[in-house]
């Protein structure tokens, strides 16, 4: 199927399951829009009998290990941000994804959070910084919280490189056009029951789309995204 690094092989110790096929499913369960049971109905397709919940435990355990790739080997992105919010349903209740791409639609960064307050963005813009360097420009809605944080990161930089701030919801339509592609992956799933399990979901959604749109290291373009992923977790 596909080789896996040997650095990553110890976690997979004691499974009953291969590392290729426990990665198949988790690459599987992140890049379509399938529920746990379709998963478990593919698994036995193969002759595997695997139990949806089961199935949920390797997406909990496995996904940090493609974060972690990704992450390491994510290319550069643009300096000019567009940034949004969308929502999550959690146990009937509504939370919220922070998220931003650059100008070309490449993703910068992801954050989710029970809050949709300052304090929540601030979080957002402080990983996403962390991660990716102190962008010159960043387009937001008219949230007052989201222009509070921008403007408290602002306080902290030299007057030569503070951000520039726009506030137009028209240029935010490339994030505002990109969060369809996470929750479309997310809708079969119908809300999720714990935070940690939704942010390590979500987590391994947005990076199996970065994956997708080339962003890391060693990607080729004439590959499928499952060539790329399998290339990523032999490195």
């Amino acid at each position: 199927m596909f080789n896996i690094s040997p650095e990553l092989l110890p976690y997979f110790k004691g499974y009953c399951s291969s590392s290729e096929v426990i990665l198949l499913f988790v690459y599987m369960k992140c890049r379509f829009s399938l529920s746990y049971r379709d998963l478990e109905e593919m698994m036995r397709m193969r002759g595997a009998r695997v139990d949806h919940s089961t199935l949920q435990r390797w997406v909990i355990k496995f996904v940090p290990l493609i974060d972690k790739a990704v992450r390491k080997r994510k290319r550069p992105v643009g300096s000019s941000w567009r940034m949004d919010e969308t929502y999550v349903k959690l146990n009937g209740k509504w939370i919220y994804l922070y998220r931003a791409v650059d100008r070309y639609g490449d993703t910068v960064d992801f954050f989710l959070s029970e809050h949709r307050d300052k304090s929540s963005t601030l979080s957002f813009f402080r990983k996403a910084i962390t991660e990716n360097n102190i962008p010159k420009k960043v387009v937001i809605d008219k949230s007052g919280s989201n222009k509070a944080a921008l403007d408290a990161i602002n306080t902290d930089l030299d007057q030569d490189h503070t951000i520039q701030i726009l506030q137009n919801k028209y240029l935010n339509n490339r994030v505002e056009q990109d969060h369809r592609f996470i929750k479309k992956r997310i809708k079969p799933m119908l809300g999720f029951k714990n935070f940690y399990s939704a942010s390590i979901t979500i987590s391994g959604i947005e990076n199996i789309r970065m994956i997708q749109k080339g962003q890391v290291r060693g990607a080729k373009n004439h590959l499928s995204t499952f060539e790329n992923f399998a290339i990523l977790m032999a490195a």
